[in-house]
């Protein structure tokens, strides 16, 4: 598949993925966005700036460089684009990014509190607590930094950026999108379980065993 070929079929893949946003509930209005590496080229496809999730379609998808410059379309990109490029120029491993401000999540982002690991789908998706990354300020790289940062020492693809919200990641632009909607669900379910009394964490061996199931055996 040539690079005309891929960035078409990305544009068409990043512009059904938003769809998965708005069934979720993960976003509102414009905010939130999705992004993937165009496979073999310093590029990637992301969302534009402000736009409608009922106008997105492929056309409207944009293509930057791996530091935000726009390249190919006619919209500017998402404001969240430097975080995103920071990403891909620093996870090699990872082909998505998505962001969102999805409620129950980015409530414990505004508490700075990791989600804790006490259900195995929390063990299966994220190996582990989902971490807080720090605050930063949208616009530059400050974001990336912070998700690169806290994301490496950690098996989780969700980081809750403290005062903002969750970001994922994912080996593609799908993975990453699943891993926005379970880091919500399991957001809100803790934040139920917390009202009932401490939830105890996992042993973590057993996280060690869930992960790699899930992750190695789980599926076709």
């Amino acid at each position: 598949m040539g690079a005309v070929d891929s960035v078409k079929n990305l544009r068409q893949t990043v512009a059904d993925l938003h769809r998965e946003l708005t069934r979720y509930g993960l976003v509102i209005w414009t905010a939130g966005n999705v992004s993937a590496r165009v496979p073999g080229e310093d590029l990637m496809v992301i969302k534009p700036s402000g736009v409608s999730y009922d106008d997105l379609s492929p056309d409207t998808m944009v293509v930057t460089d791996l530091h935000g410059n726009l390249v190919e379309g006619d919209l500017a990109p998402s404001s969240d684009t430097a975080a995103h490029a920071y990403v891909y120029r620093h996870m090699p491993e990872v082909g998505g990014v998505v962001h969102t401000h999805s409620p129950y999540a980015t409530a414990w982002a505004a508490r700075g509190e990791p989600i804790p690991c006490v259900l195995t789908m929390i063990a299966d998706e994220f190996g582990g607590e989902i971490p807080v990354g720090p605050f930063a300020l949208i616009g530059d790289d400050s974001i990336g930094r912070g998700i690169v940062e806290t994301l490496r020492d950690s098996r989780s693809p969700a980081v809750l950026m403290r005062s903002h919200g969750p970001f994922t990641v994912g080996r593609d632009a799908r993975s990453a999108v699943k891993a926005a909607v379970m880091v919500e669900d399991v957001a809100r379910t803790v934040h139920f379980a917390h009202q009932l009394g401490t939830p105890a964490a996992i042993d973590a061996a057993a996280v060690d065993r869930l992960y790699e199931r899930y992750q190695n055996v789980y599926g076709q």
